[in-house]
């Protein structure tokens, strides 16, 4: 039971100076306001007098309640001026993504009488809610590099709400896109990585970041997107969530570098270091196979070509760089929107034993080749995450297959 000494004592708590305040009457209050059970991850306490007069205590909780599947949750961060409480839970005071935090704002700049609808389209409201933002934002890169052990766990949990955040607030993007952590070929094991440690590394000359989306990274190292890339010593850095598509796709730079999916056609990567493995076809066996391959797969991918992406897979298919990627078609396809069409450009690396094969077949054996090609082409598709109709391919592998084994 509440007496009415223990609720003053808790309500005051956001306009003492921090060294008054104990962790211990810090996880009261937490618990207190928030109805919760669980102890604050992080505790940010702050107070400024200019641009405006702020006093600030919020809460990270524990847990996101979210990823237990109970839906988005309504904001929790209480309004007050001058210890008058005006709105418990005020829509549009910080940004929808920040709806996970917990606690108090005190503003004596606010009008008492300020309107839940006038608060809406408040310019003062709309500056509190600027710099309470950029505030926190900062308080997380500070308790990154101070504690990253901890960070990590908040990462885990909450990170989604930073994702939601780049694509929802432009003005935010940098900051936000600097608290993202992820695995890249530069990390080992369960080691995670930032952006800005991207770039420190970054090699000289390199202008853009370059990142590959897939269910894990097993899959992306093993892909055929990856290995020109590590040949040539290139960082790629590997998002695992299904959104991070759309994230990236909208974030597109930072601190001045171009992200860059590693799956999008018009890359230029510089000549490798060493000679690969395996004989070349001549420039002119080269000009056949390309020529004939543009003839016989031209309703199905933009162009072919022989590049230089490839390193041990005979044949890559790459999105047009502004063409919707796998993920955005099935976001569209979802919201009834129609995607527009868009061909994949293959690429073909002339020194693998299979398109040597390919370049001696469609000589001598054509109705084969085709076959070949065709297979060849579906399996790229796939990998690309291109629309292929599955059956169809088994069907044709069959047919390829007891053909060869006549």
């Amino acid at each position: 039971n509440l007496n009415g000494e223990r609720v003053n004592t808790v309500e005051a708590l956001w306009l003492l100076p921090k060294k008054e305040v104990s962790e211990e009457q810090y996880k009261e209050f937490y618990q207190f306001t928030s109805h919760a059970m669980d102890e604050p991850r992080y505790t940010m306490h702050f107070s400024a007098d200019a641009p405006l007069a702020i006093n600030a205590l919020l809460f990270v909780p524990g847990e996101n309640v979210e990823r237990m599947g109970l839906g988005a949750q309504p904001p929790g961060v209480a309004l007050y001026c001058r210890k008058v409480l005006i709105d418990p839970n005020p829509e549009g005071l910080l940004p929808e993504w920040l709806r996970f935090l917990r606690g108090v704002i005190d503003s004596e700049d606010l009008p008492l009488n300020i309107s839940r609808e006038s608060m809406q389209d408040s310019a003062l409201v709309r500056k509190l809610s600027e710099v309470l933002t950029k505030r926190f934002l900062k308080f997380l890169d500070k308790q990154a590099s101070d504690n990253p052990e901890g960070y990590r766990e908040f990462h885990d949990r909450f990170s989604r709400f930073l994702k939601e955040g780049i694509v929802a607030s432009p003005v935010h993007q940098e900051l936000l896109a600097g608290l993202l952590r992820f695995a890249s070929s530069m990390t080992e094991g369960e080691e995670l990585t930032s952006l800005d440690s991207y770039v420190d590394r970054m090699k000289e000359g390199q202008e853009e970041i370059y990142y590959l989306v897939g269910p894990g990274r097993e899959a992306l190292e093993k892909g055929p997107f990856f290995e020109g890339f590590r040949a040539r010593g290139l960082e790629v850095a590997f998002f695992t969530e299904a959104v991070d598509d759309y994230v990236l796709e909208g974030l597109r730079e930072y601190k001045g570098k171009k992200l860059v999916a590693a799956n999008r056609s018009g890359i230029e990567l510089e000549d490798l270091p060493e000679e690969p493995e395996g004989e070349d076809l001549s420039q002119e066996e080269t000009e056949g196979l390309v020529s004939w391959l543009n003839s016989a797969l031209d309703d199905r991918v933009a162009r072919v070509d022989a590049g230089k992406r490839l390193v041990k897979h005979p044949m890559v298919a790459l999105l047009p760089e502004d063409a919707p990627n796998a993920q955005m078609r099935a976001m569209m396809a979802a919201m009834g929107q129609e995607a527009p069409e868009s061909k994949a450009k293959l690429e073909i690396n002339t020194r693998h034993p299979l398109i040597r094969k390919l370049s001696s077949l469609q000589g001598s054996q054509r109705d084969l080749a085709s076959k070949v090609a065709a297979q060849l082409t579906d399996h790229a598709l796939l990998a690309a995450g291109m629309e292929v109709n599955a059956g169809e391919i088994s069907e044709a592998m069959a047919e390829l297959l007891g053909e060869l084994l006549e």
